[in-house]
């Protein structure tokens, strides 16, 4: 049962917002009560503000009656960082949605947190410009919730993640105090990086009202490459050999057999083989071939049964559409996934999949592995049978396998979807006491009750 506002912080917040901004109503509290991790909690009310005055009012006013304040993006996280556990009030950043400026010659966008990453990129392209953060739900995610887990995707090999890609933020702290942090700039030396610090921090730390983003400049051509192999040994050792070379991958992707396999069973034209890279690069028309034949040397070495070079736009999509359509074909193994996407260095990625692959055989479940691997970024999907008990049993031992095996190799839990409560429990393995005090401390700091998404990222002490 959902704990009621206080009367007097619900006739505030409804005088502030009116009757569109204010939203009580089940249909709506439960629509904003769960995210793409399947788990759901209904807050006691939704806010939707249409500025930054009134973000900072709702903080202030929930600060007073000590009520929780959840932000929220479009729902796309998978981690339960946008689900209101505790209640209280989910800010939506729906009416937020502007794209403030775009200004090319700062290579530079302003944009609110409610504008959606395929809007911007829409409205870029006139500009010969983009936006470098591109996950896998970039059509419907919002901007503000990239900069809340610190979103990545194919790109981040070569261009990086969000937090590489934000010059500044304007941010409502816990306190209700609109902060400032960066500029249009890709220069700065003057006093703490505030900015880099609220990027990844699930909404913990402060709201994020703006965003000044670093733009690039969009490639003219670009080209792809699809490399089979024998088995995941040789791919992931090809990985190495792309990594150790010069020319930077623009995109380079792992499949497993697992998921080629699904991929053939769902009418994907992918040949049989036991693991498969599909590598891209980008340039100028002069330079992209001699990128594109480093690439491809560095692909080819033992074990490898093919390799295919798309430089036409329309075989680059059909190469990039059986990866697309990976994630969604997951389902049609079995109802329940457990979807990780932990991170070792690129070095130690053979090892991982070995051992995933000897977690699947040991659990008797079948685990597909896909993702970034020019970034050690890979996702484990643990697929399994929720009604199943003892099956259900053998997917959540296995995950703890998971991450018990990426902390061994010197990993990380998480590249880009975040911690939210999934793997929330595990932090204390992932740091030692001191770091964990020192991350408590800054929330301290900016969120001094403990109001902003609490329960998430950080364990209870």
């Amino acid at each position: 049962m959902t704990a009621a506002l206080p009367p007097a912080l619900d006739a505030t917040l409804a005088d502030l917002l009116g009757p569109e901004g204010w939203l009580t109503g089940e249909a709506a509290r439960r629509a904003h009560g769960e995210d793409d991790s399947r788990m759901s909690a209904l807050p006691a009310a939704v806010a939707l503000p249409r500025d930054r005055g009134q973000v900072a009012a709702i903080v202030r006013a929930c600060r007073e009656h000590r009520v929780p304040i959840v932000a929220r993006g479009a729902g796309t996280g998978t981690a339960g960082g946008a689900v209101p556990f505790e209640g209280g009030v989910v800010v939506s950043f729906a009416r937020m949605d502007r794209i403030l400026e775009i200004r090319p010659g700062d290579r530079c966008a302003v944009v609110e947190p409610g504008v959606l990453n395929g809007d911007l990129q829409q409205a870029l392209q006139p500009h010969g410009l983009f936006w470098p953060p591109d996950p896998g739900s970039y059509e419907r995610c919002t901007i503000g919730g990239n900069l809340a887990c610190n979103a990545g995707g194919p790109r981040a090999v070569k261009y990086g993640a969000t937090r590489d890609n934000v010059l500044g933020l304007v941010a409502v702290t816990g306190r209700g105090e609109v902060i400032r942090c960066g500029g249009p700039w890709t220069k700065d030396a003057t006093g703490y990086d505030l900015t880099h610090l609220v990027i990844g921090s699930e909404g913990t730390l402060a709201l994020v009202v703006e965003a000044t983003l670093r733009l690039v400049p969009r490639p003219a051509a670009q080209a792809g490459v699809r490399a089979l192999y024998r088995d995941a040994s040789a791919a992931t050792a090809a990985v190495s050999r792309l990594m150790r070379q010069p020319q930077v991958p623009a995109m380079l992707e792992f499949l497993d057999a697992s998921a080629i396999a699904l991929l053939r069973r769902n009418g994907a034209e992918v040949p049989e083989a036991g693991a498969m890279l599909l590598v891209e690069a980008d340039g100028d028309h002069d330079t992209l071939p001699y990128a594109l034949q480093a690439l491809a040397d560095a692909a080819t070495g033992d074990g490898m049964l093919a390799l295919d070079v798309a430089t036409d736009g329309s075989a680059r999509d059909r190469l990039w559409a059986a990866r697309r359509a990976l994630s969604p074909a997951l389902r049609s193994i079995a109802p329940g996934k457990i979807n990780e996407d932990v991170v070792v260095p690129v070095s130690r990625i053979p090892e991982l999949v070995s051992g995933v692959e000897a977690l699947a055989a040991e659990h008797a479940l079948p685990i597909v592995v896909f993702g970034h691997a020019g970034n050690g970024n890979l996702h484990v999907n643990i697929m399994y049978h929720p009604d199943d008990a003892a099956e259900s049993a053998r997917a959540h031992a296995a995950l703890e396998q998971v991450f018990a095996l990426v902390l061994s190799l010197q990993g990380t839990l998480s590249g880009e979807h975040g911690i939210g409560v999934a793997k929330r429990d595990w932090m204390p393995r992932a740091f030692d006491a001191a770091t964990l005090a020192a991350m408590r401390a800054v929330k301290a700091a900016l969120d001094p009750d403990g109001i902003l998404n609490p329960g998430k990222v950080l364990p209870p002490v």
